[in-house]
């Protein structure tokens, strides 16, 4: 049966990826990003190699009404959508009194507000056909506290209990529901944020892998996948510890993010 997927973050990393391996699959594909020039390039491409069709919709995701935009262009289009994968997102690090609120409430409305919104948005729809997935992209940082990650780590747990409890709502009811929880992976993701040191665990994959695990886990109907294996154990096996310990534990594992005092305004200016 023929779908179509919506992407957020679709003009690189993650998002390009997730974009050009449902193409692949013969998925019509939304991208959704900020950046017109890349999606447009990128629309182009995937008609053009996979005979999909392609649209590219312009909307900065940080902005307080950008899920109902989105949705009225859609419905603009004439497009339902069957897959929608939440990808948009990015972090800011270091100690949380040097971050700047606005850029953090950028990240708050891009990772959790504007993911809310356009699964509200989307998933009556697919209530209604009686068919439909949601990937939701939350991260390993979203499986404990992460100190100088602290609004990005909670970010991501709340994406991972907002997956796994939709997930549980829907089942019975033809959704699927997959929370990706990905570690460090090679995009833009570290220059966003201002430092490759934010790879904390000093290896990186790329997206390639990680979007067919996620695939795959959705082909499954998995409640969520942690692609790698170092990663699936830190996700298996750190909530059985206490939670203070594990704080302290990452707080030992985070800190080399941190400059010397003398760089802090270059930190903050990098995470503005």
């Amino acid at each position: 049966m023929h779908s179509t997927a919506l992407v957020t973050g679709a003009s690189s990393g993650l998002g390009a990826e997730f974009a050009e391996q449902l193409a692949a699959r013969g998925h019509d594909v939304v991208l959704v990003a900020r950046s017109g020039d890349r999606l447009a390039a990128l629309a182009e491409r995937l008609t053009v190699e996979h005979g999909v069709r392609a649209h590219a919709l312009v909307q900065d995701l940080a902005e307080p009404d950008a899920a109902h935009r989105v949705a009225h262009r859609l419905a603009t289009l004439g497009l339902n959508v069957d897959l929608l994968v939440n990808n948009a997102g990015f972090g800011t690090c270091g100690r949380f009194e040097e971050i700047s609120a606005a850029r953090d409430h950028d990240q708050l409305m891009v990772n959790v507000v504007a993911l809310v919104g356009l699964t509200h948005e989307l998933l009556p729809g697919m209530l209604e056909r009686g068919r439909g997935a949601v990937v939701n992209v939350a991260s390993n940082a979203g499986f404990q506290p992460s100190p100088y990650f602290a609004v990005y780590g909670a970010a991501k747990a709340f994406v991972l209990n907002f997956g796994l409890a939709l997930r549980q709502e829907y089942r019975r009811r033809g959704i699927r529901v997959l929370t990706l929880c990905p570690g460090p992976v090679e995009t833009a993701f570290f220059d966003t944020i201002g430092t490759r040191k934010a790879a904390v665990t000093g290896s990186m994959t790329t997206p390639q892998p990680v979007v067919r695990a996620a695939l795959r886990a959705l082909d499954r109907d998995r409640g969520y996948v942690a692609p790698g294996l170092g990663n699936a154990l830190s996700a298996h096996l750190t909530p059985r510890r206490p939670r203070t310990m594990v704080a302290a534990i990452a707080e030992r594992i985070t800190r080399k993010v941190l400059t010397p005092s003398a760089d802090a305004s270059t930190l903050r200016e990098n995470a503005a």
